[in-house]
């Protein structure tokens, strides 16, 4: 019988190393650097870390945080961007229709591409549309060399996507094609 308990304490402990390891969201650190603030007494050093977090299934989010050393920074961030989650709405595998945005003097400019095209962006924002997972898009960034704005305004731009004015375009051209369609049997059946 203890053999049994202790057969079982130790799968109990390889199921919950197997739950630590699954990982829900995959991260990517976009940028860390140093910044120091001046203040009476001398220069304070901190460390600020810019974290982006996606499924790859259309779930994305992002953190900015500055801590005193660069784990407890890239920590802080990494929790912001659980808070800031957003999914994105796919499409025929890409998003459903042009967006842009503009943040600070960042702008950014998001098309749909067809099927097999990939992600043609640079920067910032092609590492947004890779963790968000959408497999077919063309991007451009304008303006700002910034990869917190750039960020920022990517995030602006996919904000805007709705799911909801597609749907509602395409069932008023069926409904359209429909009453033509009636029409035209109506002229026939004279």
């Amino acid at each position: 019988m203890a053999k049994q308990k202790a057969a079982t304490s130790k799968d109990l402990q390889e199921k919950r190393s197997e739950v630590r390891e699954e990982k829900e969201f995959e991260s990517k650190t976009v940028e860390l650097s140093r910044v120091t603030r001046v203040t009476k007494g001398g220069k304070r050093m901190r460390f600020r870390s810019l974290i982006l977090i996606g499924d790859k299934k259309g779930r994305i989010g992002y953190g900015v945080a500055k801590g005193a050393d660069v784990a407890i920074s890239i920590s802080k961030s990494t929790r912001k961007a659980k808070k800031n989650l957003m999914a994105i709405p796919l499409l025929n595998e890409t998003i459903p229709y042009e967006v842009d945005a503009k943040f600070g003097a960042a702008k950014v400019l998001i098309k749909p591409a067809p099927r097999g095209a990939g992600i043609k962006a640079g920067g910032a924002l092609r590492l947004v549309l890779e963790l968000a997972g959408v497999p077919n898009a063309v991007g451009k960034l304008l303006g700002s060399k910034n990869k917190i704005n750039n960020i920022k305004a990517t995030f602006e731009a996919l904000k805007k996507l709705r799911v909801e004015k597609i749907i509602k375009s395409e069932i008023r051209n069926t409904k359209s094609e429909t009453n033509s369609n009636d029409s035209n049997s109506e002229v026939s059946n004279i």
